[in-house]
C-alpha cells in the first residue's frame, strides 16, 4: 500500500451512528436488515451516490438485490427513508431525513412518559402528605382539586405542599385557604421555594404589624323623653 493510498483511506467520510438509534431501533420497529441497510443508504450518500440501486447496495450487504429492493420499498413506505427530487432535473436521491425526524419524535415521546411518569409519583406523594396533615382520607372534590392544582393551573408539585405547609402555619388546614394562597402566588409571580417562603413571611409580617381594629365602644348618651 502506498502513501497516497494511505492518505486515501483516511481521508474517506466517517458514517456517524446515534447511539440513540442503536439502543432503540428495535421500539421504532426497525430490523437489523433494515437498520444496516439505512446506513449504507447514507454511506453512499456522503461518498457522492446520491441514489444507489439495489444491485450496489446489495453488493456491500449480505442480501441479495430483490431483498433490497423490497427493504427500500418497505423503508420508504413506513416513512423512515424519502426519495427526493435532486438539484438536477431528472436526477433522484435517497433522503434519511425521515429516520432523524423519528428519532427526534421517539425521543421526545420517551422524555414526555418519562415526564407524566415522574409527576405521577409526586401525585401519588403529594395525595399522602395532604391525607397525614388532615389526618384522614381526602374525599373526591378534595383529590380532584388537588389534581386540578397540578394539571390544570400548572404548580409545581413542591409549591403544592409549601402551600400546604403555610395553611399548617396559619392554622386554616381547609381546601379554600391552599387555593387562595396558591392563587396570590401565582398572581405575585410566585415560583420558587425561596420566593414562596419569602412571600409567607413577609405576608405574616404584615399582619403582625397591621392588628384588627377593634371599634369605639358606644359612649352612654343622655337618655331624653322626646315626648315632653
Amino acid at each position: 500500500m502506498t502513501m497516497k493510498n494511505l492518505s486515501e483511506w483516511m481521508n474517506q467520510p466517517t458514517v456517524i451512528i446515534p447511539s440513540y438509534l442503536l439502543s432503540n431501533y428495535k421500539d421504532m420497529g426497525l430490523m437489523e436488515q433494515e437498520v444496516m441497510l439505512l446506513l449504507q443508504v447514507h454511506n453512499f450518500n456522503l461518498n457522492g451516490k446520491a441514489f444507489p440501486t439495489p444491485a450496489e447496495i446489495s453488493s456491500v450487504m449480505n442480501l441479495t438485490e430483490m431483498d433490497c429492493t423490497i427493504l427500500l420499498r418497505k423503508l420508504v413506505q413506513n416513512g423512515f427513508l424519502e426519495i427526493t427530487e435532486d438539484e438536477k432535473p431528472g436526477f433522484e436521491t435517497y433522503s434519511t431525513k425521515p429516520l432523524n425526524e423519528k428519532l427526534a419524535y421517539h425521543f421526545l415521546k420517551e422524555a414526555k412518559q418519562a415526564d407524566f411518569e415522574e409527576k405521577v409519583q409526586k401525585s401519588e406523594s403529594l395525595y399522602a402528605i395532604f391525607e397525614k396533615e388532615f389526618g384522614r382520607p381526602l374525599s373526591p372534590f378534595e383529590g380532584e382539586t388537588l389534581t386540578m392544582w397540578l394539571d390544570e393551573d400548572k404548580h409545581e408539585p413542591e409549591l403544592v405542599k409549601a402551600a400546604l405547609r403555610e395553611a399548617v402555619i396559619s392554622g386554616k388546614l381547609n381546601f379554600r385557604y391552599i387555593d387562595r394562597i396558591l392563587f396570590d402566588w401565582k398572581k405575585h409571580g410566585v415560583k420558587t421555594l425561596a420566593q414562596a417562603k419569602d412571600h409567607g413571611e413577609r405576608f405574616r409580617s404584615y399582619q403582625k404589624k397591621s392588628p384588627v381594629k377593634v371599634p369605639p365602644a358606644a359612649k352612654d348618651l343622655p337618655l331624653y323623653n322626646w315626648l315632653e
